[in-house]
């Protein structure tokens, strides 16, 4: 049964949040390849992975049989490395920089251990999760995959914070420390009122949350079509903004 929200401002299907987060990653990859230089694209894309982070962990609380997710996952995560290696360097091949996909892999499996020390007590719960927080983080640096372990605290945020009463506040605590603090990157300076403040390009993916908090707790189209069709939109975009720059260079 789907899980349905009383809040009036929960008008967000599964559908639209995979929608929204689509089209802010093809804006960030259009930045990237095919119109370089307007920096507000990168800026909308970063809303995207927060957007996926939340539905990685929504999916696996909602799945029915964990190995078929997880295989879903891997399968599309090696169908998508190809495409991602040509859009980010240019060639097939890039051992130094691996997919999303690969970040909700080990995300997955970091939630699937969770879930089975969860089962023993809150003492051996917590004492888990600092350990898989650490070794999660580590992994996220040692084996490329894109944001790192950055992005798979991202989707732990979410999973740690599901259905909780106050987890909104966690997550906007969480949200602004890993993006803002942690990742930071390029920085804005914003001149208000005479002092110049600075913003991170990622901390734009903190305003994630206003989608997610808008999230009803329902699917939308129940379609076997539409499931793949969201997979599938992620490699098949990246070849063709890999092709479109490529023709591109030939004017």
């Amino acid at each position: 049964m789907e899980n349905e929200k009383k809040c009036p401002a929960a008008c967000l299907s599964a559908l639209h949040l995979k929608i929204i987060a689509c089209a802010c990653m093809l804006c960030d990859h259009m930045w990237s390849t095919v119109i370089p230089g307007n920096e507000w694209l990168t800026c909308v894309g970063r809303i995207a992975f927060p957007i996926f982070a939340f539905q990685v962990a929504e999916g696996f609380f909602h799945t029915s049989d964990f190995k078929k997710y997880f295989k879903r996952m891997l399968i599309f995560a090696l169908i998508s490395e190809i495409p991602f290696n040509l859009m980010v360097e240019g060639a097939p091949i890039n051992p130094f920089h691996q997919n999303v996909m690969f970040t909700f892999c080990i995300a997955l499996l970091c939630m699937m251990l969770l879930e089975k020390a969860k089962k023993k007590g809150r003492v051996v719960f917590v004492l888990a999760a600092v350990g898989i927080f650490i070794v999660s983080f580590i992994l996220g640096f040692v084996t490329f995959v894109d944001y790192n372990g950055y992005g798979i605290w991202m989707v732990l945020l979410f999973y740690l914070t599901h259905d909780k009463r106050f987890g909104w506040i966690f997550q906007l605590a969480g949200m602004v420390y890993i993006n803002c603090f942690m990742i930071g990157g390029l920085v804005f300076n914003i001149p208000i009122f005479g002092l110049t403040l600075e913003f991170p390009e990622q901390g734009f993916a903190v305003f994630a949350l206003i989608p997610i908090w808008m999230y009803s707790g329902k699917s939308g189209i129940r379609s076997k079509a539409v499931k793949y069709a969201c997979y599938i939109f992620y490699p098949a975009h990246m070849l063709i903004l890999f092709l479109v720059s490529r023709i591109l260079l030939l004017f």
